[in-house]
């Protein structure tokens, strides 16, 4: 397909809370999903509790779901079930067990066998009337059943996770859901692995990449009980609020909120201190949850020095960083042109 300057490009994912992303969790379009809350990841006797229990007693795991769930459902909140249940029909017919390293895994020690005890919901952790429990996934991605269908019928924009395992079935959705346009949220307590160190590189290296925040159940709920309060609660920032990166690292304390005027754009300074020896400018459109006194921005704590905020944004930046209009583009990627099979221009 010839690409003209005249052509835009569209593409199917979409940043989907365009018009309510000023407020941390709308209770009309937020879930809560959680991830195998079974018994052969969370009770003595399942399948990969001897692996699990670490984990699980670290983060005291199982009380935050519990935590959380209670707290969704009172909020009015929709709670997902996504379980894994597997049959003779996927070994034999459709040979999972050759799929991947953690299919091999699941078939040796006989993990989530349909109608068995270990594939079933944890005592403390049991669906209730009102709650879905969704089909079953059948590797790591929840957003291969049925989980788009139910997102879309519910008009859902921003989804929080929780669950097991952190590093395999909490990351792949997350990552699957950022890349559909949701606004992502893990509840970084209410997780657990099958080891510290896979736990440890989920939530403070890899989770923090693939969602808007990595928070605690506490945070969640504070948040939640906020906006019941006042549901028009939004992220608006104010002088001494802490600053937390998607890591939950604590960044600093706002010293200053400065609006866009002329040619400035709105930013927030955290003054230099023990962790940053310069000030920081953080956009303000870089903030995407507030719980309590506290606001997320969504980098890392370990990566806000790598960002270019040692100065008062300027609209000049901003439109830098944009990059040049869609119908000014001749070529995606300069010397090369983008297969047709791939590439839809706007109608």
């Amino acid at each position: 397909m010839k690409q003209t300057s005249s052509q835009s490009f569209h593409f199917k994912a979409t940043y989907l809370p365009k018009a309510e992303d000023t407020i941390p969790f709308p209770l009309d379009k937020t879930a809560l999903l959680v991830i195998d809350p079974v018994n052969d990841f969370l009770s003595e006797g399942g399948a990969v509790y001897e692996l699990t229990k670490n984990s699980l007693k670290l983060q005291d795991t199982i009380t935050h779901l519990k935590q959380a769930i209670e707290g969704a459902r009172a909020s009015g909140i929709p709670v997902l079930y996504g379980p894994m249940a597997y049959t003779e029909d996927d070994y034999i017919n459709e040979k999972l067990q050759k799929r991947s390293g953690i299919n091999r895994i699941m078939f040796e020690k006989k993990m989530f066998l349909a109608d068995s005890w270990g594939a079933d919901f944890h005592p403390d952790l049991q669906p209730q009337q009102g709650d879905i429990i969704l089909l079953p996934h059948k590797t790591c991605n929840v957003f291969r059943s049925d989980l788009p269908d139910h997102l879309q019928r519910l008009g859902i924009t921003h989804l929080v996770i929780a669950g097991m395992a952190a590093n395999l079935c909490c990351e792949s959705t997350a990552r699957h859901a950022i890349e559909d346009g949701y606004d992502v949220t893990m509840l970084k307590d209410a997780m657990g692995a099958t080891s510290i160190p896979e736990y440890e590189a989920a939530v403070h290296l890899n989770l923090p990449l693939v969602s808007n925040a990595v928070i605690t159940t506490e945070e969640f709920l504070r948040a939640l009980n906020t906006i019941t309060a006042a549901p028009e609660q939004t992220l608006n920032v104010q002088e001494g609020d802490t600053v937390k990166g998607s890591d939950n690292g604590d960044i600093g304390t706002v010293e200053k909120v400065v609006k866009a005027s002329g040619g400035t754009g709105g930013y927030i300074l955290v003054p230099r201190g023990l962790i940053f020896k310069t000030d920081t400018y953080i956009p303000v459109d870089a903030i995407t949850k507030r719980s309590g006194n506290a606001v997320f921005i969504n980098v890392p704590k370990i990566l806000v020095g790598e960002m270019p905020w040692k100065e008062a944004p300027t609209r000049k930046d901003w439109e830098a960083k944009q990059g040049p209009s869609a119908k000014d583009v001749k070529k995606l990627y300069h010397s090369r042109t983008a297969s047709a099979l791939e590439l839809k221009p706007l109608p």
